[in-house]
């Protein structure tokens, strides 16, 4: 399994991005995908998640102001973040958990799900 981000980059504060991540090598339809980021000197924390039924979950940090969404067909994952403040600056990673039985997305935002696969990240900055 591969996952590969792009779409990071610099912005202003209350600026946007769309994040990308390309997933191959599955073929499992019982999943969690998630984006995580992880700011210099910060626990990793996990901002949202969704599951094969489109079902999403967000962290209360970004409620309102980031999307994740997938496109099954090209599976690519996507993160849109609107509204950037410079506490929105770090590494960010898509991962994916494949499962044996559907869940709902609170289990993937709960901790319950291991997250084995990971990509490389991509960088945001928000200045202010």
């Amino acid at each position: 399994v591969q996952l590969v981000e792009s779409g990071g980059g610099s912005v202003q504060a209350g600026g946007s991005l769309r994040l990308s991540c390309a997933a191959s090598g599955y073929t499992s339809r019982k999943y969690c995908m998630g984006w995580f980021r992880q700011a210099p000197g910060k626990e990793r924390e996990g901002v949202a998640f969704i599951n094969e039924d489109g079902d999403t979950s967000y962290a209360d940090s970004v409620k309102g102001r980031f999307t994740i969404s997938q496109d099954n067909a090209e599976n690519t994952l996507y993160l849109q973040t609107n509204s950037l403040t410079p506490e929105d600056t770090g590494m960010y990673y898509c991962a994916a958990a494949f499962l044996m039985v559907k869940v709902v997305v609170q289990y993937c935002s709960s901790g319950s799900a291991t997250f084995s696969y990971w990509g490389q990240g991509t960088q945001v900055t928000v200045s202010s």
